[in-house]
């Protein structure tokens, strides 16, 4: 649960994938600028990120053009073709990318070059193991494995063929979908991973979304359909420490002490010369 003075909202939700969206980037954006990523922003409100070493960029769309909030490349180069693509749609929940751009953050702190490259440092099967772990059914095809959550209100998928590198790029095709919220054919939310993105930086983001740690939303944001599926409970006020009690009550005891005031001569003079006649002389 995070600090008292982290919170923001009045409620706390759970599972973050049924939370929604906060409609802001900072908390993902936060750690990159942290690890020395350079800001642009543009007179529309997106804003750009890139790498010291300009091999991964993150874009921060809301004016973008399409429903992408989020868009994030690696390369190997800083003038070479995107290795990968990650995505992330104006829905969804921004712990979620604040996972993967904190793992992107890490990378840059200790001069780890895998994000820009797009080598695996963990195995695809690794990356399933959060998800497993917290109770998650695997379901296999032919073509792609998926797995869900108990309440089947999220969905993993993994396209197991292989796809063509152009149409991943252009967003056409993905590797990886995550979504949250599904109700049958549809989803609250949508966040995709191309065949070279580093898998642990998708690890990542299937951490967070296998914890169970409950996240602040204001409760008129709260998406209307992902409600009764929610657990949802009141922010409570911070316990104040033993200090804050002491100070609480030394305020008090000030506050109810009678005080005498003394008034100053110069308002004693325009009192007394303020006074009426008296009544004999006004009857003369």
């Amino acid at each position: 649960m995070p600090p008292a003075e982290e919170i923001d909202g009045d409620v706390f939700v759970s599972p973050v994938y049924l939370a929604g969206s906060t409609y802001t980037g900072d908390p993902a954006l936060r750690p990159l600028l942290d690890a020395g990523f350079h800001r642009l922003d543009d007179d529309l409100g997106n804003i750009y990120l890139s790498s010291p070493d300009q091999r991964i960029r993150v874009g921060w769309l809301p004016e973008g053009e399409d429903d992408a909030l989020w868009r994030i490349t690696g390369h190997e180069q800083p003038f070479a073709p995107p290795r990968w693509l990650a995505t992330f749609d104006h829905y969804t929940p921004v712990e979620i990318v604040a996972a993967f751009t904190t793992a992107l953050a890490e990378d840059q702190t200790h001069g780890n070059n895998t994000s820009g490259h797009g080598r695996l440092g963990t195995s695809k099967v690794e990356t399933f193991i959060p998800l497993s772990e917290a109770g998650w059914r695997f379901s296999h095809g032919p073509y792609a494995s998926s797995i869900q959550p108990p309440d089947r209100l999220a969905l993993v998928t993994y396209i197991t063929k292989r796809l063509n590198h152009h149409e991943e790029i252009s967003d056409q095709r993905s590797k990886w979908t995550v979504s949250g919220g599904t109700s049958g054919y549809s989803s609250e939310w949508l966040g995709t991973f191309t065949t070279h993105t580093p898998a642990h930086l998708v690890a990542a983001t299937m951490n967070r979304l296998a914890d169970p740690a409950p996240v602040a939303r204001y409760d008129r944001h709260l998406p209307e359909r992902n409600r009764a599926a929610s657990r949802i409970t009141p922010v409570k006020p911070p316990v104040p420490s033993p200090l804050d009690i002491q100070r609480a009550a030394v305020a008090r005891s000030r506050s109810t002490v009678a005080r005498t005031v003394i008034p100053s001569p110069a308002l004693v003079y325009r009192t007394t010369t303020a006074l009426p006649a008296t009544a004999p002389a006004r009857r003369h």
